[in-house]
Order: C-alpha cells, then sequence, then structure tokens
C-alpha cells in the first residue's frame, strides 16, 4: 500500500507530467478533459444552485407574503383605537410558544401622539419576544433574515399600513424560523453535489476510454515498428484507420527509401571495389616484376583510379543531398553562372540561353550545377563555337535542352557514350565521365537525359528532363 504522500504525488504526477515534453499523450487528452469537464460542471453546478436556492427562497417568502396579507386583511381599529383582529390566523403555530411563525403589528409611536399609549399586537409564538421594529418607511413590501434571536435565524416581511378609521402607521411583520428552507437548501445542494460528482467522474472515465480506444492504434503502429527493427517484418501491413493511415504509408516509404540507400551504397562500394581493383592489380605486378616504365603505369592508372573515384564521390553527394525533400533551385541563374565560367574558359565560344526564365527544378543547386555545367561544357569543347541552351516547362517536368554546332554523335552510340571513361574524341582533354555522372545524378533525383541531332545547329542536343519545383 502506498502511504498517502506518495499516493498524492503519484497523482499530481499523472495530472501534470503530461505537459513535459516527454508526456504521454493519453495523459494530456485526459487531463484536458478533465479541467475542462471540471471548468463545466462547476460553472454548470454554480448556476443550478442559484437557480434553485432563488426558486425555493422565492417561494418561501410567497408563503410569508401570504400570511401577511391574510393578516393585514384581518386586522381592523377597536372602539378604543388598539388593532385588532377579526378572526384568528389560521396557522396554529400561532398560537404555539417559540413554534418558529410569529406575526407582530405595531404601530408608529413617534409620528402620532395618540399611538404612544397603544400596545402592539403580537403573536401568542412570540411569548416573551419581541421583533425589532426598525425607524424606516416599508410602504412596499420588504424581505430580509434577522438573527435578533440568538436560538433561531428569521425570515421577515414586513409592510406599512395604515387602516380605516386611525391615523396611526401601523407595522405588519410576519417571521418564521428559516431552518426549513435552509434544509430544504441543503437537501438539494447534496443531492446536486453527489450527481456532479458522479457525472463528472462518468465523464471523465469516458474521456479515458476514449483517449486510450481512440489512441490504440498508435500501439499499434509501434509494435509493428518494434516487429520491423527485430527483423520479423519488413513493412507495417497493419489496418489502420483513415486518419493513420497516411502515418504508415510514410513511414513505409521511408523504410523503401533507406533501404534503396544502403542498397545504392552497397552497389557503389561493390562499383568502386571492382574498378579500382584491376588499376591496383596491375600496379602491384609492375612493382614485384621490377618493370622499366613502373612510373609510367602508376601514373596511367592513378589516373584511372581517380576518375573512378570522382565519379563515385559525385553519385554518393547526389544520394545525400537527395533526402531533403525541401530542394529547389532556379533553373536560370544556374544557367547563366555556367555561361560566365565558359565565357572564362572557352572565348571563342557563344553560349545564347533562352525559354522560362522562372522554371526551378526539385533538385539541390550543386547539382544542377554539376550536370548542366557538364552539358553546357561538352557543348563548348565539342563544338565550332556556338551553344543554344533552352529552357522548357511542362507539367511534369522541366526539359533543358542544350545543342552545339560540332560534329554530333552517331545514333549507335549514343548510348555507349555513357558508360563510365567512354569517349569519342581522344584528342580532347577529359576524363570521359562528365556524361555518365549527368545521367547518374539525373536518375537519383527521378530525371533522365537523351541524346539526340540538333535540327537547327546540326550538331548534338542533350535533353536534360528534371521533375519540377513548386
Amino acid at each position: 500500500m502506498k502511504s498517502p504522500r506518495r499516493l498524492l504525488a503519484s497523482l499530481r504526477a499523472f495530472a501534470f507530467g503530461g505537459w513535459r515534453s516527454r508526456g504521454s499523450l493519453a495523459r494530456r487528452l485526459i487531463t484536458i478533459a478533465a479541467l475542462w469537464i471540471v471548468v463545466l460542471l462547476g460553472a454548470g453546478g454554480f448556476a443550478l444552485d442559484r437557480l434553485l436556492t432563488t426558486a425555493i427562497t422565492r417561494n418561501f417568502d410567497s408563503q410569508l407574503e401570504f400570511v401577511l396579507t391574510s393578516l393585514m386583511a384581518a386586522a381592523e381599529i377597536g372602539p378604543d383605537g388598539e388593532v385588532l383582529l377579526n378572526r384568528p390566523v389560521a396557522d396554529q403555530r400561532f398560537l404555539e410558544p417559540y413554534s418558529g411563525l410569529y406575526y407582530q403589528i405595531t404601530g408608529d409611536q413617534s409620528a402620532s401622539s395618540e399611538a404612544r399609549d397603544l400596545q402592539d399586537l403580537p403573536s401568542r409564538s412570540l411569548w416573551d419576544r419581541k421583533l425589532k421594529v426598525a425607524r424606516h418607511r416599508d410602504l412596499q413590501l420588504h424581505i430580509y433574515d434577522s438573527k435578533e434571536f440568538p436560538d433561531e435565524a428569521l425570515r421577515i416581511v414586513e409592510r406599512d399600513a395604515t387602516l380605516p378609521g386611525s391615523k396611526v402607521l401601523w407595522r405588519f411583520q410576519v417571521a418564521e424560523n428559516r431552518n426549513a428552507l435552509d434544509d430544504q437548501i441543503d437537501v438539494i445542494r447534496k443531492t446536486m453535489i453527489r450527481s456532479f460528482v458522479i457525472l463528472g467522474l462518468g465523464l471523465i472515465v469516458l474521456a479515458a476510454l476514449q483517449a486510450f480506444y481512440g489512441l490504440w492504434p498508435l500501439r499499434r503502429v509501434r509494435r509493428a515498428i518494434a516487429a520491423i527493427r527485430s527483423g520479423e517484418k519488413s513493412r507495417i501491413e497493419e489496418n489502420l484507420p483513415r486518419e493513420i493511415e497516411p502515418l504508415a504509408a510514410e513511414l513505409n516509404e521511408l523504410l523503401a527509401h533507406n533501404e534503396l540507400q544502403a542498397e545504392e551504397a552497397r552497389r557503389h562500394a561493390g562499383n568502386l571495389a571492382h574498378a579500382l581493383k584491376t588499376p591496383l592489380t596491375v600496379i602491384t605486378n609492375a612493382a614485384t616484376a621490377h618493370a622499366p616504365d613502373l612510373a609510367d603505369t602508376v601514373r596511367r592508372e592513378a589516373t584511372t583510379m581517380r576518375r573512378q573515384v570522382d565519379h563515385h564521390l559525385a553519385r554518393a553527394r547526389a544520394i545525400g543531398r537527395r533526402s531533403n525533400a525541401q530542394a529547389r533551385s532556379p533553373v536560370w541563374p544556374s544557367l547563366e553562372a555556367v555561361e560566365r565560367a565558359m565565357a572564362r574558359l572557352y572565348t571563342a565560344v557563344t553560349v545564347d540561353i533562352s525559354g522560362d526564365r522562372k522554371a526551378a527544378v526539385r533538385v539541390e543547386r550543386q547539382d544542377l550545377d554539376e550536370m548542366v555545367g557538364n552539358l553546357i561544357e561538352n557543348a563548348a569543347k565539342y563544338g565550332q563555337g556556338r551553344v543554344f541552351v533552352t529552357v522548357k516547362t511542362t507539367p511534369e517536368c522541366v526539359e533543358i535542352e542544350v545543342e552545339d554546332d560540332g560534329p554530333g554523335v552517331p545514333e549507335e552510340e549514343r548510348t555507349t557514350i555513357f558508360d563510365r571513361g567512354a569517349r569519342l574524341d581522344t584528342g580532347k582533354p577529359g576524363t570521359g565521365l562528365g556524361l555518365a555522372i549527368v545521367r547518374d545524378v539525373a536518375q537519383i533525383y527521378g530525371g533522365s537525359i537523351q541524346l539526340e541531332e540538333s535540327e537547327d545547329l546540326g550538331g548534338l542536343l542533350a535533353r536534360l528532363k528534371l521533375p519540377i519545383a513548386a
């Protein structure tokens, strides 16, 4: 059994721990619902208590007012100017001493000299006591509470009136012990408090059940993820509510994306190892045989290895940046930057850019610069001095066409030219990796590249398609 202090601490931690950064979502929902229920039931209970208390008090006062009216109707002036009742009041409690129901008729002695010798007319229930008469005029009905008797609280209604045949202003008072009124109010309050407490607890339990039942699919998702981590499953295959289905779909897409990246990383590592294996074997054999052209062999094979490393590093960088779903790069500034660079490297080459200036692609800026830079550099290197770049926007993608006036590429070789290290003109400097890098990076972002014949310049036309950015 927990001590009261520890139990209170546990309840406090349950109620307010949900607002912390690592708190339970169900606890937060239950706490918010409980606080809102308490506020609403408290405000409603207070309003209902005021309403019922006012109604019961008004009914109690109405009975006293009826008795007061009957008393005034039965009052008359006697032969000596005194006040008399022409008929007895019906309630027998007026005849029983200290019964809790009293009346008193008092003349205003300060206003008339003839009232000074007149005696008050109290009910027998007052016995040896008198009701206090305040010095003010109550021409309208006046109702108030009084504690003038030390052993009981009174509810008093009073009114001033002048009787026929007398100039004296008479104060009519009817008082009743308000214990019966307070008992009725207490009974109603206790019943209402019990009812509201039961209702509040029921609503909180209902909110707890709703929170646990509503969040149960998330527990299923957690178990499914644990099963994926342990290797029992590869995807979330649970039948989930419509609100949770997008979350499960995104998680499955994330798993597929991670698997694809891991597979690409393994494939790149294998390709790089395979590409480096042959040059390393050649260098090792030459060194073992003490070949006279060892230095030339090392330089040649090192150049080959550098090309392979550069190629795979470019792919690795593109794959790493592809994970940014918010990537967005405007095409025109990238083309202008490449044009300025080409103007410095190839002074005899003219690069003309036209088309959609507002086009943007879902590609990182560095990768976009590398792709268009390789294409424009190839056009400037192998052309005769003219390069056309055209930007077109379609609903699905952005097309970047790079045309030159060079000899072009035969149709049967437009596929093999994308192979790593493939070069049709070995007289020009280069590594033969430009088009291969463009193809691989474009595919990583979901794009493509095609080689065609330029109708305007007669040389090669490279059509690069990249996904459009919103």
